[in-house]
């Protein structure tokens, strides 16, 4: 299972010290909180320790460590019952954004030990207690598992190592040179000391930063044979700088060292898309170190999603999934953000009220919006990636973020009838529009297609007009509460009257118009009274040219769609009846007509008016309330044609 996973077994060790590096977090948080604590919080740091004659490997922390049911609830799931459940979920997964969900699930980092171990033992004490757990496990899908009476604060996982195999990339994890490459290349900014006993030799070795990997391999190959025929003593090495990312000017850092940075605090293997950096100095001071994800969670739109900020306060770590920092519709942006000026024991809940906090959301959130527009100018292609994984999470801030609906909708793209391929920008729309067109028109639907083939359509098309295609169900929300961009109104095309005319056109037309209301006024007051419980009005269409009949919407009332998703989230809605508009020009209208006029008693003039009405439902993608009653009057309809 882990195999299917990782492609490159060094991480097993970044995943360890991340590990070890959040119980550091949470034991120093624990005790800036005043929890009663059996730990000693003075030198928190993390070891590895390595055992050449057993071939043994161990990563120690003296964090939080965990309690005996967080082992059997965290480290025994995928063990236990677990196992087959997650392998059915992660070959279902169809790219790495499911299968780095899966993995964020089930807690795996611990189990990448299993690529270069065949048997990892843990041993932990939380800090709050003083009986500590035991587990063992050769990863066959089964664990030991014992409470202790005495262990160390914090947590240590030994791994068993495999014999070295450099044709599977399998290194020899024993060796000094190798880990403090791992370390330097994944885990040099953990804020933690990450140390590790290494033979003295004659000359002063001092901590390894060289990154050189071959350098460090032959300098400490030297040193050990050096410091076994000196007699040296061993003596701690701390192997990482420990210098914060987002506290180092962008000159002294590479993107190659943002990148792992970003992995180690989402816990997924792709680089970020965008990397965002921020420093604010003057009467408040933070630092901010923000990533757009190249690909979105499978969580973005569930219930107990998380999102990605974590806060710190002078370098000390506060709080994960701050979500005082970055509002819902952004929360799959990634990071760290650094206060110099707030209390070190704040709460969740004096985060809400405080002012500097809102600063700093506001300043975040702008400068998240203009980096996607600068992405928008700059590269179309990155773009192009960030709306196709975020874009439906973006639009949900239509809503509800009132002070930046413009940026928003500027970074926004829809599909459109202009290309059947791209979509397009609000900006694009208004540079097509055509001259004295007054609003940007659009259509909500199940999908492309069903829109596509809308007899609303009609009109728009033959006259050139572009479309908006919104397909995504938040579009039904926002475009209700959203008046205009830059000016131009958004109007729905299956609302409303439609007058797509121009002056000229309506003169010449004037006389034809008036005609037609005289001839269909008896038609329609009559198909008024006959579909009065499913229809509020009949009426002449203007939006039509090739189909019989429409339904629409009045200005102001919610879509089917709409109404739909209410009553699926259990609200009780009022049935709205809607507009049936007839194109006067269709054989079938002006047939019906003639037969009212002719006859307004004859017998199957209401069924005609039922089953009009009953194909526009169906041309819009509509659901019919009586499926088999128009079935039946369809069928006795053809009958009569044989």
């Amino acid at each position: 299972m882990i195999h299917s996973i990782y492609s490159n077994k060094d991480v097993f060790l970044r995943e360890l010290i991340s590990n070890a590096s959040d119980a550091l977090d949470k034991l120093r948080l624990e005790a800036l909180r005043g929890t009663e604590l059996r730990a000693d919080t003075s030198d928190l740091h993390i070891e590895i320790e390595v055992d050449k004659e057993h071939r043994t490997l161990t990563v120690r922390d003296n964090g939080i460590g965990m309690t005996h049911d967080e082992v059997v609830g965290l480290i025994g799931t995928i063990a236990k019952s677990g196992t087959a459940e997650f392998l059915r979920e992660l070959k279902e997964s169809k790219d790495a954004a499911a299968s780095q969900d899966l993995i964020g699930q089930f807690g795996v980092g611990f189990y990448s030990g299993f690529m270069v171990a065949d048997q990892v033992t843990l041993v932990t004490r939380h800090a709050t207690e003083t009986r500590g757990t035991r587990w063992e496990s050769t990863g066959e899908g089964t664990y030991t598992i014992e409470e202790l009476d005495e262990a160390p604060q914090g947590t240590s996982v030994i791994l068993r190592l495999k014999p070295e195999d450099t044709e599977d990339s399998l290194f020899d994890y024993t060796s000094p040179w190798k880990i403090k490459e791992i370390v330097k290349r994944y885990s040099d900014f953990i804020t933690w000391p990450i140390r590790m006993a290494t033979e003295s030799t004659n000359a002063d070795a001092s901590a390894t930063t060289d990154a050189d990997a071959e350098a460090d391999k032959s300098e400490d190959e030297a040193g050990e044979k050096a410091g076994e025929k000196a007699g040296g003593e061993p003596r701690l090495e701390t192997l990482n700088s420990m210098k914060a990312l987002w506290a180092r000017s962008r000159d002294e850092v590479s993107d190659d060292e943002y990148h792992e940075f970003y992995k180690h605090i989402s816990h997924d293997w792709n680089n970020p898309l965008e990397t965002i950096r921020m420093q604010a100095e003057g009467t408040f001071e933070y630092q901010a170190l923000l990533f757009i994800p190249s690909q979105a969670p499978l969580d973005l739109f569930m219930r107990e999603r998380k999102r990605g900020v974590q806060l710190y306060v002078k370098r000390v770590f506060i709080m994960d999934d701050c979500e005082e920092l970055m509002p819902e519709y952004l929360r799959f942006v990634k990071g760290v953000v650094d206060a110099q000026d707030l209390s070190l024991n704040v709460s969740r809940e004096t985060l809400q009220q405080d002012r500097q906090i809102q600063l700093m959301r506001r300043r975040l959130v702008k400068k998240v919006l203009s980096t996607v527009k600068d992405m928008m100018s700059e590269n179309a292609e990155r773009y192009a990636t960030f709306w196709k994984e975020f874009g439906r999470a973006v639009k949900e801030g239509l809503l509800d973020d009132f002070e930046n609906r413009d940026a928003i909708l500027e970074i926004s793209s829809f599909a459109s009838t202009h290309d059947p391929e791209r979509p397009t920008t609000l900006r694009q729309y208004l540079d097509r529009m055509k001259d004295g067109q007054q609003h940007i028109y659009y259509m909500t639907g199940e999908s492309r297609s069903i829109i596509e083939s809308s007899p609303h359509m009609e009109a728009f098309r033959e006259k050139g007009y572009e479309v908006l295609l919104l397909t995504d169900p938040i579009d039904e929300m926002w475009v209700g509460s959203v008046p205009e961009f830059d000016g131009k109104q958004f109007q729905s095309i299956a609302k409303g009257q439609v007058d797509l005319d121009t002056e000229e056109e309506k003169k010449e037309g004037e006389a034809e118009r008036e005609q037609q209301k005289k001839d269909f006024a008896e038609l329609l007051s009559w198909m008024t009274t006959a579909l009065s419980e499913q229809v509020k009005e009949v009426r002449l269409s203007s939006r039509l040219t090739t189909s019989p009949a429409c339904v629409v919407g009045d200005t102001h009332d919610v879509t089917p769609q709409l109404e739909n998703m209410f009553r699926a989230m259990g609200q009780d809605m009022p049935q709205i009846k809607r507009i049936l508009e007839l194109n006067p020009t269709h054989p079938l209208v002006t047939g019906l007509r003639e037969a009212h006029s002719a006859d307004p008693d004859a017998a199957g003039l209401a069924e005609t008016a039922e089953l009009i009405h009953g194909m526009a439902v169906l041309a819009e993608g509509g659901e019919l309330s009586d499926p088999a009653r128009f079935i039946k009057l369809m069928a006795d309809r053809l009958r009569h044609t044989l």
